[in-house]
């Protein structure tokens, strides 16, 4: 069995769980898409790269990371009748995914979270030692936030997926609380949250174009990771947490209830829940390389 993956080349996370899952499954990995047994679409939007009698040819995976149907209309939904034409079986990282997938087709869906690899992403136990080295101050209560949360086409608005608006609400009171709260941003389109904590005063420190190494320095930096999200397929802010041991509550969206504790997990508007560093820990390991490869490999081949 050959398996070729597709990526969007968008310097986003899909390209680099193509390159890792490359990088470490040599033997059942091709870049030549006509040499391959199977086409895995991990960023199934692109696929339009593909050439189509092609696709129609080959047993196609399609991964499916979440789905908005707030901005689900008629366009997005003939473009995934169109796809769901050629694909065979979908992969999805969570169950909630899942749901949403079943609403559309009835083809099969492999339900797997991507693994996580531990050496990128890891424990820095000196946590002090670590705000030196970035620049970030010792005495502050730190909360971090490293994904885009501004739709792209103004700039302005909040990609309400994300929960950006939750995300500062809920550090507006912890700032209120404890004027010692500053914030951590990092990624791209992060101007809606950064125009509400100037308009509050709230100190935030923003690593636009942190590299992987930069980012595991990030989390290790943090008194809190906050994801605040109404709608995801990971996010991958859950699983990099845990390996890091960085303390982390999420809303109930995508890995969250995989890997973080009950108590971890919080309602919009209702009480936040507090971390579990040791649990999130003891629950990663189940997705760590080379063993998170090993369901995947299973799955594809079973094709």
């Amino acid at each position: 069995m050959k398996v070729f993956s597709l990526k969007a080349n968008e310097n986003w996370i899909c390209d680099r769980f193509v390159n890792e899952w490359e990088q470490h499954n040599p033997d059942i990995c091709t870049d030549n898409v006509y040499e391959a047994d199977v086409l895995w679409l991990v960023a199934g939007w692109a696929f339009n790269q593909l050439p189509f009698h092609l696709m129609m040819k080959k047993k196609v995976v399609t991964t499916m990371h979440h789905i908005d149907f707030e901005k689900f209309d008629d366009i997005a939904h003939r473009q995934f009748m169109h796809r769901d034409s050629m694909t065979d079986a979908y992969h999805v990282p969570c169950e909630k995914t899942m749901e949403q997938v079943k609403k559309l087709t009835d083809k099969d869906i492999f339900v797997q979270p991507f693994w996580v690899n531990q050496d990128m992403w890891f424990d820095m136990p000196d946590k002090k030692a670590v705000r030196k080295e970035i620049r970030l101050p010792l005495d502050k209560n730190l909360i971090g936030s490293f994904q885009r949360d501004t739709e792209g086409h103004d700039l302005k608005s909040p990609k309400l997926s994300k929960g950006p608006d939750v995300f500062c609400d809920i550090v507006e009171s912890m700032h209120k609380q404890n004027p010692n709260t500053e914030v951590v941003l990092a990624g791209w389109r992060r101007q809606y949250v950064m125009n509400r904590l100037k308009s509050k005063n709230i100190k935030f420190h923003y690593f636009e174009w942190a590299d992987f190494c930069l980012l595991n320095k990030l989390y290790n930096s943090l008194d809190l990771y906050l994801v605040s999200a109404r709608c995801e397929g990971g996010p991958q802010s859950v699983p990099e947490c845990a390996i890091t041991k960085t303390p982390i509550i999420s809303t109930d969206v995508g890995l969250a209830r995989r890997i973080l504790h009950d108590e971890s997990i919080y309602n919009i508007g209702g009480a936040l829940g507090r971390p579990n560093v040791d649990a999130a820990y003891q629950n990663v390991q189940n997705y760590l390389m080379p063993h998170g490869f090993k369901p995947f490999r299973e799955f594809l081949s079973a094709l």
